[in-house]
């Protein structure tokens, strides 16, 4: 992968980790651009998140630099859920694209 934002984030927010998990779980191997739009996040604030769970094993990228899931990713979105359902109460992500 090709980080050209500098620094994977530190603290992730856990609603967007499932947003942008949620993504590519739905559309599967998907460029940074188009996955940016879909999570409405910035391009730049993406590629962080996208270091960061690259970092962890959540994702990986193809020799096109397209962003998909691991398994462990895909299985790190439902434990995810299910952890906001348990201590949170409801799970709602705003529509996007």
């Amino acid at each position: 992968m090709t980080v050209n934002s500098g620094e994977p984030i530190s603290k992730p927010d856990l609603y967007v980790l499932a947003r942008v998990i949620k993504t590519l779980k739905e559309r599967g191997r998907t460029n940074k651009t188009a996955l940016a739009t879909a999570t409405g996040l910035s391009y730049d604030r993406l590629v962080k998140y996208l270091a960061w769970m690259s970092n962890k094993g959540l994702v990986q990228f193809d020799s096109n630099d397209d962003a998909h899931l691991t398994k462990l990713g895909a299985d790190t979105y439902d434990d995810l859920v299910k952890w906001i359902l348990q201590y949170v109460g409801k799970v709602r992500f705003p529509k996007f694209s």
